[in-house]
């Protein structure tokens, strides 16, 4: 398939995900499957290492899912490293190999996150977003930078903005608009939320404020269950629950939890639970490894075995109960440099 053609495909993929151009998931999502199987270098070499047909693939639990670690060694590309204009990439530990994921548009990717944020929270211009995301901010290249950066400059707030370690202008800024008409959301990467939690700082209470954290304590602090996270904070701030994000590097899209940790998936993505056993099989019990279709990465992979442990509610909720032990050294290394 030459470039130009390619770059077609991307541009109606694209068109369909903004204007949500699709009824039937499992029917996109294995067009998606059939135009990598041909097109992403990376996962046809998997496909052929694994003896997967093509056209064997008839279902959506037929599809095979690519290991996340690929992204880290790999350009995970459905077309030529030219047709690209940059890449996210992920944090990482000191010395460790972090993803990187290429985009061949960056607007497609704002827009889209507006799109999903909008669909779970209303139009952002209600909002001044205040974003607490010091780690994030300190390295190039982060994707949750890039959504918040797009999110602020759309919510056309003046009081919308970053605070890396202020944590006195911030309760500041939160004192100033605790009577505003609009809501006040802080999105914070976890040990920064934390860290202002403890600061003796006292948080003014406000009826319009919500808080959403991003996961990860990035080395920084010891790792906490959900239940003991979400009761510090919440005492905190002054709120009944704690929003999250669940998003990663490799996604083009997120899914939101309004409390409780359970995250509702928006119309791009599903998810299917693979035996913690077997990762090469899925599961029907109620919890396994989490595999993770997402339309947007059309231009990637679309089919994702993630590093996560979870389980499906029966509303089709997505509880994420934690990593796999040793996930930094897990995975296939099937293929190598």
């Amino acid at each position: 398939m030459t470039n130009n053609t390619t770059i077609n495909y991307f541009k109606s993929f694209g068109q369909r995900i903004l204007s949500h151009d699709f009824t039937d998931f499992e029917e996109f999502a294995l067009e998606i499957f059939k135009f990598q199987a041909k097109n992403n270098f990376v996962y046809r070499q998997y496909l052929d290492f694994r003896k997967v047909q093509i056209s064997d693939v008839r279902q959506m639990d037929q599809i095979p899912f690519l290991p996340i670690g690929f992204f880290k060694n790999h350009n995970v590309i459905s077309s030529e490293i030219q047709d690209f204009k940059g890449f996210y990439s992920s944090s990482g530990t000191t010395g460790s190999t972090t993803s990187k994921h290429y985009f061949w548009d960056e607007s497609f990717y704002l827009k889209h996150s507006q799109q999903l944020f909008e669909l779970a929270y209303g139009p952002v211009d209600n909002y001044h977003i205040l974003a607490l995301l010091p780690s994030y901010l300190e390295r190039p290249g982060s994707s949750l930078v890039k959504m918040t950066d797009h999110l602020i400059q759309q919510s056309n707030s003046s009081h919308s903005g970053y605070y890396l370690y202020n944590h006195e202008e911030l309760v500041k800024k939160l004192e100033e608009l605790k009577n505003d008409s609009r809501k006040v959301l802080l999105l914070g990467v976890t040990f920064a939320l934390l860290d202002l939690a403890e600061s003796g700082l006292k948080i003014p209470i406000n009826k319009n404020f919500f808080l959403m954290e991003t996961g990860g304590m990035k080395g920084r602090r010891r790792e906490l269950v959900r239940e003991e996270l979400h009761d510090i904070l919440k005492s905190a701030f002054h709120v009944e629950a704690v929003h999250s994000e669940y998003g990663m590097t490799e996604l083009m899209s997120q899914a939101y939890s309004k409390g409780s940790g359970k995250y509702n998936l928006p119309p791009t993505m599903r998810v299917l639970l693979r035996d913690i056993n077997d990762p090469l099989s899925l599961t029907f019990r109620s919890q396994g490894g989490i595999n993770i279709i997402d339309l947007a990465n059309f231009h990637s992979c679309a089919f994702i075995e993630t590093q996560d442990l979870g389980k499906i509610g029966p509303d089709g909720s997505l509880e994420v109960l934690g990593r796999f032990d040793n996930s930094e050294i897990r995975g296939c290394n099937l293929m190598v440099n």
